[in-house]
């Protein structure tokens, strides 16, 4: 889970004039920014550590970061987790060329990511969906973004549970690949324990 904490040099919130952090961060605290620190100004900056750095250098700053960040940079938490959501996500991934990273291997707790396309016709996306209740495969995630190459054309990123080494997740991607105009695997990663 994310936790944003309000840095600064000072170890209360009295008399900060600016906040600065990433954009994803502002956003991810707007309503408690809003409530406490209304007339901050919101400095949108590179990176939550560059926002801390900014911070170490303006007694009258403040930055969203982590409670690493605060040990990093020697500034105080003076209001911690002040995320608008107690269970912030975030997800990162690790993008590269096949040859530089061997996929893992199987740890009985993955998720698999897929990205597809399929016709634009009445069911199609309700096709997709039966490789998977056919295998027994779980969709963890299912999420459209617009092609660029027409209108009404969509992709659909969709998460499934398990690894591709397993019968049953291997048998669910090659039935939905047969349905697909458009079909890769992004990857697959063993699942974060929260």
């Amino acid at each position: 889970m994310i936790r944003h904490h309000l840095l600064r040099l000072s170890p209360d919130v009295s008399g900060i004039e600016a906040v600065a952090a990433h954009p994803q961060a502002l956003a991810q605290c707007q309503e408690w920014l809003a409530r406490h620190l209304p007339d901050a100004q919101r400095h949108a900056v590179s990176s939550n550590a560059e926002g801390a750095r900014l911070a170490t250098e303006h007694a009258n700053w403040a930055a969203i970061a982590s409670e690493r960040a605060s040990s990093e940079y020697g500034l105080h938490i003076a209001a911690r987790a002040i995320q608008d959501q107690a269970h912030n996500r975030t997800r990162f991934g690790v993008i590269c060329l096949p040859q530089t990273l061997e996929a893992p291997a199987a740890s009985g707790k993955d998720c698999t990511s897929v990205v597809v396309s399929v016709p634009n016709r009445p069911g199609a996306v309700h096709d997709l969906l039966n490789p998977l209740k056919l295998h027994g495969v779980s969709m963890t995630r299912f999420e459209s973004r617009p092609a660029r190459s027409a209108q009404w054309e969509y992709f659909f990123y969709i998460d499934l549970d398990g690894h591709p080494s397993q019968p049953n997740v291997a048998a669910a991607l090659h039935d939905l690949q047969s349905l697909c105009g458009f079909f890769k695997v992004l990857g697959t990663f063993p699942v974060a324990e929260a």
